[in-house]
């Protein structure tokens, strides 16, 4: 007889105890987790704790939209808080390799998880991210789960929202700003200290060629203005800019 691979195995064994100590629990989960009703609440107390602009749903520019989700979240528009499919290639990876690699994290989860969790995702409190989300999308439209999370997402090194990146990088409003500055934008939410491009612009440089690669294959921009929106300087907050 012969057994399978030891990566097979590691995931066969993986999918058992999740399935084990999950299952029994969930109804559990969703009744001891918060209802979500208070979601936009919260939004509108954390951002104000902050001291940064809440933008509604007219006001996040769709180029900007469509960089976040080619980035983070492709299924963004059809699922319903969690990607099965993410979460299960996160999960494939994380066991295959033995380690806590990938999160598998939709947009919604991780606005929930600065709303709800502290900015944890570990433990108990990624379940209760899983709920929360499946509860925030019964109660937000999925434009004004996009508007909360650029709102408070962390930006840069002590810095909050897309709104104050866009004034910190390029001495500009949000809206009306090019391909390459929203992919910019987009690419740094996700490692801030990493990408910042006030710290390290050959690094936000890279970042924003992935963004740009991530939304010419997803059809949201052609491939001429993906290389001139790579062209662009990383930062522009020389004479002539409007200012915010």
């Amino acid at each position: 007889m012969r057994w399978p691979p030891a990566p097979v195995r590691r995931l066969a064994v993986g999918l058992a105890v999740i399935a084990a100590l999950f299952t029994p629990s969930a109804a559990t989960l969703w009744i001891w987790s918060p209802d979500a009703g208070d979601v936009q609440l919260r939004v509108t107390q954390l951002t104000q704790s902050y001291g940064i602009p809440l933008l509604s749903e007219l006001e996040v520019p769709p180029l900007l939209a469509d960089a976040v989700v080619a980035t983070e979240d492709e299924r963004f528009y059809s699922h319903h808080g969690v990607d099965s499919i993410g979460l299960a290639r996160a999960l494939l990876y994380d066991v295959v390799n033995v380690c806590l690699c990938q999160g598998g994290s939709t947009i919604t989860q991780q606005l929930v998880k600065d709303l709800y969790l502290g900015g944890s995702d570990r433990g108990y409190d990624k379940l209760e991210d899983l709920a929360l989300a499946l509860k925030v999308e019964r109660v937000l439209t999925k434009r004004q789960i996009m508007a909360d999370y650029l709102s408070e997402i962390t930006t840069g090194l002590g810095r909050r929202g897309v709104t104050a990146a866009a004034c910190a990088y390029f001495r500009a409003p949000l809206q009306g700003l090019s391909i390459g500055q929203y992919a910019l934008l987009a690419g740094v939410t996700q490692a801030p200290s990493n990408y910042d491009p006030t710290v390290n612009p050959e690094a936000a440089r890279e970042r924003r060629s992935q963004v740009l690669a991530a939304m010419q294959a997803d059809g949201y921009v052609t491939a001429a203005q993906a290389q001139a929106a790579n062209a662009e300087p990383v930062l522009d907050r020389g004479l002539g800019r409007p200012g915010c």
